[in-house]
């Protein structure tokens, strides 16, 4: 058990794995044609209720708190997928022949990565054209991405 998981008592092990099975529950066929069945037995209901106000506000609360719920355990999957995305992408890059200075470049800010994409669009595109300039550009297109990492 990490330091961390030990301070919080083990909080996060335990939400990390209910999140991970409601985002796996809630993608699945099944879990569509149960919703889909609660709001067709609601509707079909609504004659018995004579359309009241409770009637409607059952549908609501229970929809708006689904979906709130749903919001942060989706997210919380969503936040360790893409960090794992992440690591790998950056072993690949360290481990081929890649520039190892795109490694961590989620980091940077928004102008940072703006500059480094048109750069490796401009590479890409002398590239497919034969174009000699485009190892100048790599070359600018690497510094770029050195300079913002360092």
């Amino acid at each position: 058990m990490s330091k961390k998981q030990a301070e919080d008592g083990g909080f996060s092990d335990v939400f990390n794995r209910v999140a991970n099975w409601t985002s796996n529950a809630a993608g699945r066929a099944s879990t569509f044609i149960l919703a889909a069945s609660v709001v067709i037995i609601w509707a079909v209901s609504g004659p018995l209720f004579q359309y009241s106000d409770t009637w409607q506000l059952v549908i609501n609360t229970g929809t708006t708190i689904v979906t709130f719920l749903m919001v942060f355990l989706i997210q919380n999957s969503q936040n360790r997928d893409s960090a794992a995305i992440q690591v790998k992408l950056d072993e690949l890059i360290r481990a081929s022949a890649a520039h190892n200075s795109f490694v961590g470049i989620e980091h940077l800010t928004d102008e940072e990565l703006e500059e480094i994409r048109s750069k490796c669009e401009e590479r890409a595109a002398a590239e497919k054209t034969g174009d000699e300039s485009a190892k100048t550009k790599g070359a600018r297109g690497d510094r770029s991405a050195d300079k913002a990492t360092a």
